[in-house]
């Protein structure tokens, strides 16, 4: 049976087409609400790292909410967020590039900001933009000040003095200038931001430059179960207050693009139960080669509810510690924790994994002929428990 592109709601999409494959169910309200979140919270211009969940329909969505910059990092992220948003501002911000890259950007997609952490990566750029003054050249720099489950500073960013350095040469070659950072993917400590914009106008004074921009990266964390963390506000009141501090009066544009942190609420992934073991052990369609790829690397737990094939949700107390495998025939296909589940949880039954929507689909695989790349868009948002609504500002958010 095909399935439609769009339900009413999870419950109807398992009573009347009883999916045999993962679906991703992804709900605009529940985007619209983050979206509406994040720009009461930031001061600046708010963006969006496609990598995260590269989906059209989220891409498209976004566009039609406003967001009209987006932070890519391949051609093929360019070429898609062009088809789906048109007119938007594409923040090249993958520090290294071929040459070639750049070309295409630059000739056919009219890419004007480009991201850099060494002289070698200036100087291509410069080759082929040939000192355009609409081209903004966008340092990445990196302090020692990791807090984050993925520290992303072992693999790019210029030291302080580099950063210097390069801002100089970018303005001797008549480009606009901007400098970026990235605290590290689901930050923990929310002063981070603070300490890196601290950094980011004494690097400013040293360079003796105008900034055009300053960009504060991704990093904004979602609200996993296990997750320690402040509240959606206090990160952004570190960079607002930062902000305010060096760089208010200035011309400067003040920009984030988070990923996960924007898009994770609004999806939620949808699995079936494949098999049910005596012991507390289940087998689902979809596993760690799927939209749990993250569970590899770090103690990321969901929340999960219970469906029965009729689509009616469980809500008996009676749970235990199951042990969840992956479809595939690898001994590592498995979730890293042992969720609560309900005990009664047999074959034909679904379960449905919230905060989906950063890095689940993006990083799916299709190892043993398993696939994790479905969407339909559901018309209600999802209902969370009160630790994911708390970190999120709402005690009490209505489904």
């Amino acid at each position: 049976m095909a399935l439609p592109h769009q339900t009413s709601s999870v419950s109807d999409l398992i009573a009347q087409h009883s999916p045999t494959q993962p679906i991703y169910c992804f709900s605009p309200v529940a985007l619209q609400r983050q979206v509406d979140r994040f720009s009461d919270l930031f001061a600046g211009t708010m963006g969006y790292a496609v990598k995260s969940n590269p989906d059209p329909r989220i891409i498209r969505a976004l566009g039609s909410m406003g967001v009209t910059s987006f932070d890519v990092a391949s051609l093929n992220e360019v070429k898609s967020v062009k088809r789906a948003v048109p007119n938007a501002r594409l923040l090249y911000d993958n520090p290294v590039k071929s040459a070639e890259e750049i070309q295409i950007a630059y000739n056919d997609y009219e890419v004007q900001v480009f991201a850099l952490d060494d002289l070698i990566e200036l100087e291509k750029i410069h080759a082929i933009t040939k000192g355009d003054p609409s081209v903004m050249m966008v340092v990445r720099f990196k302090i020692e000040d990791a807090d984050a489950v993925y520290d992303l500073s072992t693999k790019f960013g210029a030291d302080s003095d580099t950063a210097v350095a390069l801002l100089q040469r970018a303005n001797q070659l008549g480009y606009r200038l901007a400098l970026t950072f990235h605290v590290g993917s689901q930050c923990t400590r929310a002063n981070s931001y603070a300490n890196y914009i601290d950094e980011a106008a004494n690097i400013v004074k040293r360079a003796n430059v105008n900034l055009a921009m300053l960009n504060v990266g991704g990093g904004i964390p979602s609200p996993y179960l296990e997750a320690q963390l402040p509240k959606l506000a206090q990160f952004f009141d570190e960079i607002n207050t930062g902000w305010n501090q060096h760089f208010a009066g200035t011309k400067t544009e003040l920009v984030c693009e988070p990923g996960r942190g924007l898009v994770d609420t609004c999806v939620t992934l949808l699995t079936k139960v494949k098999h049910r073991r005596e012991e507390p052990v289940v087998y689902l369609n979809d596993g760690v080669y799927g939209g749990f790829m993250e569970q590899i690397f770090s103690p990321i737990e969901h929340p999960v509810v219970h469906y029965k094939a009729d689509g009616s949700a469980v809500t008996s107390s009676d749970k235990s510690a199951f042990t969840v495998f992956g479809p595939t025939c690898d001994s590592i296909d498995k979730l890293y924790y042992q969720p609560e589940l309900n005990s009664s949880i047999a074959e034909g039954d679904y379960l449905e994994w919230g905060l989906m929507g950063g890095y689940g689909s993006a990083t799916a695989t299709v190892f043993n002929g398993f696939e994790s790349n479905q969407y339909i868009t559901v018309d209600e948002a999802f209902d969370y428990p009160s630790a994911v609504n708390e970190m999120l500002g709402e005690q009490n958010e209505p489904a």
